[in-house]
Order: C-alpha cells, then structure tokens, then sequence
C-alpha cells in the first residue's frame, strides 16, 4: 500500500498520509498566492523511528487534522491515544471526479467499537476548503470523537471563535511534572472571559492572541453557545498574512478543544522542540479526559451538552467537518466574525470590510 495520496481541485490540494489517516499538508492557491497554514511536526518527516511513539503511531506522523475515535485515552476499548483512526492505516476505497471536484473515499482497516470508519474528502474547484466525513456504519455504544486540527504560528496568531458558553482548563494541567514539562494556565478554571482567561501565577491571559507564554504545554475546553447555528474558529496568521478556518455543526461537535504546545514538553518525541502549534479540534467530548470520562456522567452531559456519540449496531452516523485556509490583505489582521450568505462563507474582518469564499452552505447539516 502506498503511504500517501494526494487529491486535488482547481485551486486546493491535499497529501493524505494513509499509514495513520493524516490530511498531511494542506495548499491552497487564490489570488496568485499559495497558503499553507498547518503544522507538521519537526519529526514528521524523519524515516528513523520516533522515540516515544511507539505506543501512539500517530505521534511519529504529526501533522495537519486528523480524525479521534474516540479522542484522547482510549480507556474502553483497546487503543493507542486517540484511537485506531489516528494509529492505524486507511485503504483507499475510490477516488471519484465528478464536474467541478473530486470525492475520495478511505475505509479505516480496523473496526472501531464494532464500526466500519470510512472518511470521505471532497474538494471542490476554487473552494478553499476540505469538506471531511467519517461515517460510523454499525457499531454499538457511545465514544467521544474529534477531528484535531493543528495550525502553525511562528509568529503572532489571533484566534477568533463563534460564540461560546464558556472556556475550561480540565481538573490536572498537561504538564505538571517539572522533570517532563510545564503548563502556565490555572488547572481548574471556568470562564466566560476569552480575554481573560486565569494564569498559574494568578495573572490573566487573552486566548486569543498566540502565544500566550513560553515553554509551555496547555489544554481548554470550549463550548459552544446555546442555539448556536454554525461553529466557527479562525486562525490569522498576521505575519504570513493568511487565515485557516475550521467549521462545524454544532449539534455535532458543541466543543472546540485548544491545545497550546509550544516548547512545554522535555520528553520524546517532544524534547523541547515542538513549538509554535495552536490545536483546534472540534469534538465531541468531555475535555480531554479520555472515553470513558466522556461516556460516563459528568458535569457537560449532566446538564444536556453531549460528550460522545451514538453508534448505531443497524445504520451510519456522519461526523461532517470543514477546514480550509484563505490568503489576506496586509492591513488584515483579525476576523472579527462568520456567517454564511448564499453559496459563500463571509469573513468580516474590521472596519465594515469581509472576504468571501465559494462554499458549500449544505455539507455540515446534511448528515443528520
């Protein structure tokens, strides 16, 4: 089997790693400039193997989005960290061009609580945008997922999300062994206040400037706002001068999980070298406490926000999600919201201006 393929349209191109399920790298040309916004790891490319991932195949290939079934500890049923989805090879089923785009289709070789996983990757012509599926056919019981979007920032980010219920540490920081690592935010903490969210040290930071700190490890949990219609994150990367957007439905996956990893861990494979990475992963699960935390009563669940999903032993259930990127005007430097407007998805970023992009208004609902 070969280890990656690529799938392209008028304007956006994907290298699909096929030994764990990665969208590795993600190019999308517009308006004569190409983009390319999300992270690898430093590692990714090495052909020796990887210290420390030995138990967890994904952290040997760390790149761009990939799929949790279930997310974090795969505390349930057998798994390495994040699930077969993200350990395990795809084979490719068809790739199918149809007028205007191109359909991929990759069947997960491992079963997943019973299920078959296929992941389904449609381009379409001078959309900037992968439209991502993951049908769930078969299966019984509940697992938290997530699709775990990584954005590069070597220089200043600005993070812009739709609305939210709240932002939460979970109870332990990642980090909290001086000899392994360090993590900089309060462990636990509750806030409304994306601005200013609650330090270690007592201070406060705003989430939404990348970086908040040196040397650190970090982890909050996101929810997103009652009713909400369309969940949304953005990442301008002010000195590249381009944005990656991630999309979502958000009766489907009501969290946006963050994940701030720049320089925090000593230990392989990290080893002080990953740096400059935003994680945003939309998901459905209770922090980052692994399966059985997100399928047994917690405090999400108890008051009706969903922590997992359903599998259904005699039908599919479809985990949609968007992810894209787009190149920016200079004087941009923020989007300041998100709404969709006929067959577009329209940015506004300051000062009574936007940027619209070609998109598909129908995806995201369409597998419920």
């Amino acid at each position: 089997m070969a280890d990656n393929i690529e799938i392209t349209a008028r304007g956006i191109r994907v290298a699909v790693d096929l030994t764990v399920g990665m969208l590795a790298r993600i190019e999308v040309e517009r308006d004569g400039r190409m983009v390319a916004p999300f992270h690898s790891a430093p590692w990714a490319a090495d052909p020796l193997p990887v210290a420390g991932a030995e138990d967890a195949p994904h952290l040997a290939r760390l790149a761009g989005d990939f799929f949790c079934a279930p997310f974090a500890a795969a505390d349930v049923e057998p798994a390495p960290a994040h699930g077969w989805t993200a350990n395990s090879p795809w084979d490719v089923a068809k790739i199918e061009q149809f007028t205007g785009g191109v359909t991929a289709s990759l069947v997960l070789g491992r079963q997943v609580m019973g299920a078959r996983v296929v992941k389904r990757l449609t381009l379409r012509d001078d959309h900037p945008f992968i439209y991502q599926s993951h049908v769930f056919g078969g299966g019984s019981g509940d697992i938290p997922v997530a699709n775990h979007a990584m954005v590069s920032l070597p220089q200043v980010g600005r993070l812009s999300v739709s609305p939210k219920r709240f932002a939460e540490t979970p109870p332990q920081p990642l980090e909290d062994s001086p000899s392994r690592g360090r993590s900089i935010l309060a462990y636990p903490s509750r806030t409304n206040a994306l601005d200013a969210f609650p330090m270690a040290d007592g201070s406060s930071v705003d989430l939404g400037v990348y970086p908040i700190g040196e040397d650190h490890e970090d982890f909050v949990m996101l929810v997103e706002a009652e009713a909400s219609k369309l969940g949304w994150s953005s990442v301008v990367r002010t000195g590249e001068r381009d944005v990656a957007l991630m999309l979502k439905d958000p009766a489907i996956l009501p969290m946006t999980m963050l994940w701030f990893s720049n320089g925090g861990r000593s230990y392989a494979p990290w080893n002080g070298r990953h740096r400059n990475v935003l994680g945003v992963e939309d998901a459905c699960a209770y922090s980052v406490l692994g399966h059985r935390a997100s399928i047994e009563p917690n405090p999400m669940n108890q008051v009706g926000i969903p922590t997992a999903i359903r599998l259904d032993p005699h039908g599919r259930v479809d985990i949609r999600h968007v992810i894209g990127a787009a190149p920016l005007a200079d004087d941009v430097d923020a989007v300041t919201a998100i709404h969709v407007e006929d067959q577009a998805l329209v940015l506004d970023t300051g000062n009574g201006r936007s940027l619209t992009l070609p998109f598909d208004p129908h995806f995201l609902t369409g597998g419920r």
